[in-house]
């Protein structure tokens, strides 16, 4: 099987609720980590391994949008990362889907895909050797191969058991009592006789229910017929980020260097320290941060990732923490396991421990009324905090404005009167 045949798809559709309000106003795979996109982290990995073409299957206007507008064709994606020949980015057509198999079912007649196919989900990030899937798939006469973790919890994903040979004998979707702890990764490889599957009879009547997912109908539906699904138990990294605490998990992970195709970023300052600048006046920035840390006028403790143009002041502390583009920390700051997102402003004296700030938000903060943020706090784009909040476990929705000192503790803000509650 030829890598460079393999075509991934992708669906994107929902709302995401779990990492709002993170996702309020932009698709969940365009959420940032690492200085970039989520969905761009899974897709590197694919790509450096010799995929060609990736099929983004697209549900609503929020997840196009976000995903046209950032990737367009992968032109931009394959310069970034050097790739060449160049990878090639499609979008499900203006077609609504009833869910990931049918998605699925779209894009291949769509597309006319007679190739093998590779599906992700976006919110997963991942390290996996296609050659040995494949080999494995290959190896076992396999119409679906489906990526196995062993976890600790599986009340939020789906198990597998399986025979002595790794066939798939059951799936449960999130059962209430699991008898296993392989969940499933969402990441399947598919022989292209599943085209024909799809557009069965069968399926058609399975359609009519008016929802077609593939964990929870398609997969069953082609164990019950006989159909050959197996299991690929993965030893390697694996992390559905689909809520706050596991986005803030994966981030310290990749940043501890985890992941095997990113373990450095551009712009090493110190080891585990990476200060992002190419450009003149980014590299002046860069350097004036490297300088303070060797006079010790600021601290920065591994893993820490600082993208461009960033400016860091006097007393600031950084540890275990993503600093994103054109962002300014105040003086005497504290960010610790944190992700602070591009163009934010974080000013004198506030401590930020475990939480996430979106994109553009401005946390006010004084040495007579410091702001606290902590305990996985997350703060929406373009937010503005006042000096003095204290804010634990608290999700503050896009364009609010917290104009006066307060403490909230497991509050979701959506709009202004929600202060008021």
């Amino acid at each position: 099987m030829d890598v460079s045949q393999l075509k991934v798809i992708s669906p994107i559709g929902g709302e995401a609720k779990r990492l709002k309000p993170l996702t309020v106003e932009i698709s969940k795979a365009c959420v940032r980590t690492v200085c970039r996109p989520l969905i761009e982290i899974p897709m590197l990995c694919l790509a450096l391994q010799g995929v060609k073409t990736y099929i983004l299957g697209v549900k609503g206007y929020l997840n196009y949008k976000s995903l046209h507008d950032y990737f367009t064709d992968g032109r931009g994606f394959s310069a970034e990362y050097q790739i060449d020949p160049r990878v090639h980015i499609k979008y499900q057509p203006n077609e609504s889907d009833i869910g990931s198999a049918d998605s699925l079912r779209i894009n291949y007649n769509y597309y006319d895909i007679k190739d093998p196919v590779f599906i992700m989900q976006s919110d997963n990030i991942f390290d996996l050797s296609l050659k040995d899937f494949m080999d494995f798939h290959e190896q076992k006469g396999a119409l679906m191969t489906i990526v196995l973790k062993e976890v600790q919890d599986t009340s939020e994903f789906g198990v597998a058991i399986m025979d002595g040979d790794g066939r798939i004998e059951k799936f449960l979707e999130k059962p209430k009592v699991s008898p296993s702890n392989l969940a499933n990764t969402g990441l399947y490889l598919i022989s292209p006789e599943m085209r024909e599957i799809l557009n069965s009879d069968d399926v058609k009547e399975i359609m009519k229910k008016g929802s077609f997912d593939v964990g929870g109908d398609l997969i069953p539906y082609l164990i019950e017929k006989g159909y050959p699904v197996y299991g690929y138990v993965s030893d390697r990294i694996w992390f559905d980020v689909g809520s706050p605490s596991r986005y803030l998990e994966a981030t310290k992970e990749i940043l501890k260097g985890k992941l095997g195709y990113m373990r450095e970023f551009d712009g090493k300052a110190f080891e585990g320290i990476w200060i992002g600048g190419q450009s003149r006046e980014s590299l002046e920035r860069r350097e004036t941060i490297i300088n303070k840390c060797k006079n010790r006028e600021i601290s920065l403790e591994a893993p820490v990732l600082i993208g461009r143009h960033c400016q860091i002041d006097g007393g600031a502390s950084i540890k275990n923490s993503v600093i994103d583009n054109f962002s300014v920390i105040g003086k005497n700051a504290h960010i610790e396991d944190s992700v602070i997102m591009d163009r934010v402003i974080i000013e004198e004296g506030a401590i930020i421990r475990n939480s996430i700030v979106g994109r553009h938000c401005t946390i006010r903060s004084s040495v007579s009324k410091p702001t606290m943020i902590e305990d996985i706090s997350v703060i929406g784009d373009d937010v503005t905090v006042g000096s003095g909040y204290h804010l634990k476990t608290t999700r503050i929705w896009p364009h609010i404005r917290l104009p006066s000192n307060l403490e909230l503790e497991n509050k979701n803000v959506t709009e202004p009167q929600d202060l008021l509650a």
